[in-house]
C-alpha cells in the first residue's frame, strides 16, 4: 500500500510499504476512504523529532470501510462504514468505564509514562502506524471505532476522529455559565470549530488569531475576532469588553508552538538537533513548551474563571505563574479529547442540517500523493490551509 513516512524534520514522503495485517483477535483492518492532517501532526513535522524513526507511518483521523475483522470481533463486519478515534482504548478498563480512553489502562504506554497509545503519534504514545495510508490495522476494534450511516460524503463525518470531539471538550471543559463569554486562542482547526460550537451553542465568542484568512472564516460566521497582528495585550482588550473583569473562560487551542514564545524557540530547535537519545530527556523533563499562548490565557481570564486546554504541550518542568493563577482562583481543565464520551452529543448535528458547517470545513482536499506539499503549506500558514484533507 502508499503511506505517508516520516523522515526527517519537515521530510514526510509517500512511500509503498507492506500492508497491515491482523495480529490479535481483536484487530480490524480499515480500507482509509478520508484522512486528516491535524495541527498535531505538524508537532512530529517541526518539533518532535527525536521521538520518530524514519519510516514511521503519520496520521491519527481517518474514516473507511472495514475490509477483515479478527475472530473475536463482535461489533463490527466486513463493509462497515467507520470513523476511527485517534486514541486506541479497550473500552472495558478502570479508565474507559470512566469515560476516559486517553487513559486507557490496556493500552497506556507505560514506558514512556504517557497514556492511550495514539494512531501515528511517535514513540511516546506507543509508535503505532497511523492513518494517512491506504489501510489502517485498529487495535480493539470492537471499541476504537465510530460507526456512521452511508449517504453524505466523508466531509460529514471524518471530523469525528479527532477536530469535533476535541473542540467539543474544549467547549464542556471551558465551563461556561449560561449566556456567558469565552475567547478562543488560535484559530486552527480545534479553535476554529470550537468557536463554532461555542457560538452554536449560545455563548459570546470572541477568537483571537494572526493569520487574515483564518480570522475571515470566523467572522464568516458572526463570530467576533480580534487580531493579534494588531492588539497583542489580549487581556487588556478583552477586560475593556468586560467591564474590567474578563473572558468567564478562556481556551487555549495553539498549544507548544506559540507565537512569540522567542526564547522558548530557540531551546525547542536547539533541543532538537541534539541526538536523540539526549534529546529525549529534555523534551520529556525540561521546560520546552513555548508557552505565551498559555501566558495569555491565564492573563485574560477572569478571577474565578477556566482557561480550558487543547492545545498540545509536553514538558514537565514549563515556568507556570503560579502566583496569578493561585490569587485569581484559575480552574484549568485539559488534555486529550476523550472522542469516544463525546460522539452521541455530537452526531445529531452531523445528521440534521449541518450546523457547524463541516461540509464545507476543509480549505483543501489532496490525493495522499500529495501529502508533503499538504504538510508544507499548512505548517508555513500558507494558501488559506486551516484543514486538509486526503484522500488514498
Amino acid at each position: 500500500m502508499r503511506a505517508l513516512t516520516w523522515q526527517g524534520k519537515r521530510d514526510v514522503r509517500v512511500e509503498t510499504v507492506p500492508d497491515p495485517k491482523i495480529q490479535e483477535p481483536t484487530d480490524a483492518i480499515i480500507e482509509v476512504t478520508t484522512t486528516n492532517i491535524c495541527g498535531s501532526d505538524l508537532h512530529l513535522y517541526e518539533v518532535f523529532g527525536p521521538f520518530m524513526s524514519p519510516g514511521d507511518i503519520l496520521g491519527h483521523e481517518p474514516m473507511g470501510r472495514v475490509v477483515e475483522v479478527g475472530s473475536a470481533i463482535k461489533n463490527l463486519s466486513v463493509g462497515d462504514r467507520v470513523v476511527i478515534p485517534f486514541q486506541i482504548a479497550c473500552g472495558t478498563c478502570h479508565m474507559c468505564q470512566h469515560q476516559l480512553p486517553t487513559q486507557c489502562e490496556t493500552t497506556q504506554v507505560q514506558s514512556e509514562h504517557r497514556g492511550a497509545a495514539l494512531f501515528g503519534y511517535s514513540q511516546l504514545y506507543g509508535q503505532v502506524p497511523g492513518g494517512q495510508a491506504g489501510l489502517l490495522r485498529v487495535p480493539h476494534a470492537d471499541f476504537t471505532h465510530i460507526k456512521v450511516p452511508e449517504g453524505p460524503n466523508d466531509s460529514r463525518f471524518v471530523y469525528l476522529s479527532d477536530v469535533l470531539p476535541t473542540a467539543w471538550q474544549a467547549v464542556q471543559y471551558a465551563d461556561i455559565p449560561d449566556g456567558g463569554s469565552v475567547t478562543v486562542l488560535g484559530l486552527g482547526p480545534i479553535g476554529d470549530m470550537a468557536a463554532r460550537i461555542a457560538a452554536h451553542q449560545g455563548y459570546q465568542v470572541t477568537a483571537v488569531d494572526l493569520v487574515p484568512e483564518r480570522l475571515e472564516r470566523a467572522r464568516a460566521r458572526g463570530i467576533d475576532t480580534i487580531d493579534l497582528t494588531e492588539n497583542e495585550d489580549i487581556g487588556a482588550i478583552m477586560r475593556d469588553r468586560t467591564e474590567g473583569r474578563g473572558p468567564d473562560s478562556v481556551i487555549d487551542a495553539v498549544g507548544t508552538e506559540a507565537h512569540g514564545s522567542a526564547g522558548a524557540k530557540v531551546v525547542q530547535a536547539m533541543a532538537g538537533l541534539l541526538p536523540d537519545a539526549l534529546a529525549q530527556p529534555v523534551f520529556k523533563s525540561a521546560g520546552v513548551d513555548r508557552l505565551s499562548a498559555l501566558y495569555t490565557a491565564l492573563d485574560t481570564v477572569r478571577r474565578g474563571g477556566t482557561v480550558s486546554l487543547s492545545g498540545v504541550y509536553a514538558g514537565d518542568m514549563d515556568p507556570m505563574p503560579m502566583g496569578t493563577m493561585f490569587d485569581k482562583q484559575i480552574r484549568l481543565h485539559m488534555g486529550q479529547a476523550n472522542v469516544k464520551r463525546w460522539a452521541d452529543d455530537i452526531m445529531p448535528l452531523l445528521t440534521d442540517s449541518d450546523p457547524l458547517g463541516v461540509d464545507t470545513f476543509a480549505t483543501h482536499e489532496m490525493s495522499l500523493e500529495e501529502a508533503p506539499h499538504g504538510y508544507d503549506i499548512f505548517q508555513k500558514k500558507q494558501d488559506g490551509a486551516v484543514k486538509i484533507l486526503l484522500h488514498p
